[in-house]
């Protein structure tokens, strides 16, 4: 089994083009059900139902959240696909696994009046302020996951109509935009920070760390949380909030929900469709604090 997983981390990496991340998180997952499976003496390519469910009451026992054990059959449903590709088995025994319920949980969100708090935060005095101050602005007014941020490209960027052209989830080619504000710390960074961040060395992306490489994923989500601590706000501001910021926002101004499933890059209208909820959890906010005959 363990090579056929390593052949599979692979084809996710070259082939599919995923994330460090979420390779990370399917290495680990078929890891972890790999002990399993060598516990309970079961052979990985002739499973049945009841192994499957058995292993399912196992992640149960281990209190584990539905949307983790969801995630968990997400990577064991997409990894026997391919072993049935690649014509070591003939059926995907997790296909018809469903899913367990998700918890209805609203994604945490910035009002506007925030997002200027926490942009207000980065130190002025800081060698990174504009990198810092550019990072913010992009996620607000794009919408983009933390591995697309980093992953932009200067031959990606289109200034005349200020758009960014992404390569999103399943190598899926995209086009997001950004406005004026975005712009103008755009080329104050373009024009100052970068080349001082690269000390001679070349890059082809965008943004730069201190040692003059491309930014990671972890710098950009260490860079938010240490903003966040010296704003106000009561809880965990990470890069991913900024995203579902930006979705609430377009769709408290009128934007329609297949606009924003587009910017978004979400490949089903039902996973944009959450913010229609946000929204109007915001609404009945605004109505019971504003009007006066209650």
């Amino acid at each position: 089994m363990i090579e056929d997983i390593k052949k599979y981390i692979i084809y996710l990496k070259k082939e599919r083009n995923y994330s460090k991340l979420t390779v990370k998180n399917y290495a680990e997952d078929l890891n972890k059900f790999k002990v399993y499976l060598d516990d309970n003496n079961l052979n990985y390519l002739t499973l049945n139902k009841d192994n499957i469910r058995n292993y399912l009451k196992y992640l149960d026992s281990l209190k584990l959240k539905n949307t983790t054990i969801s995630r968990i059959l997400s990577s064991l449903r997409s990894f026997y696909s391919y072993l049935v590709m690649q014509n070591k088995i003939e059926i995907n025994p997790f296909k018809l696994i469903r899913n367990p319920k998700k918890e209805s949980k609203l994604p945490i969100f910035l009002s506007y009046e925030e997002f200027i708090e926490l942009l207000n935060k980065i130190k002025e005095d800081n060698e990174l302020s504009i990198r810092n101050k550019l990072i913010l602005e992009m996620l607000y007014a794009t919408g983009l996951r933390v591995s697309e941020l980093t992953n932009i490209k200067l031959d990606d960027i289109n200034y005349s109509d200020k758009s960014i052209r992404v390569l999103g989830k399943g190598n899926k080619e995209r086009i997001v935009y950004f406005g004026d504000y975005a712009k103008k710390v755009l080329e104050e960074y373009l024009n100052t920070n970068r080349n001082e961040l690269l000390k001679g060395k070349t890059s082809k992306y965008l943004f730069i760390n201190k040692n003059g490489d491309r930014l990671t994923f972890r710098g950009v989500e260490y860079l938010i949380d240490e903003i966040s601590k010296f704003t106000s706000l009561k809880y965990k501001i990470s890069p991913h909030v900024l995203r579902h910021t930006f979705a609430t926002h377009l769709l408290q101004d009128g934007a329609d929900l297949r606009s924003v499933q587009t910017l978004l890059g979400h490949s089903s209208l039902s996973t944009t469709q959450i913010y229609t909820h946000v929204t109007s959890e915001y609404l009945r906010e605004v109505y019971n604090k504003s009007f006066p005959r209650k």
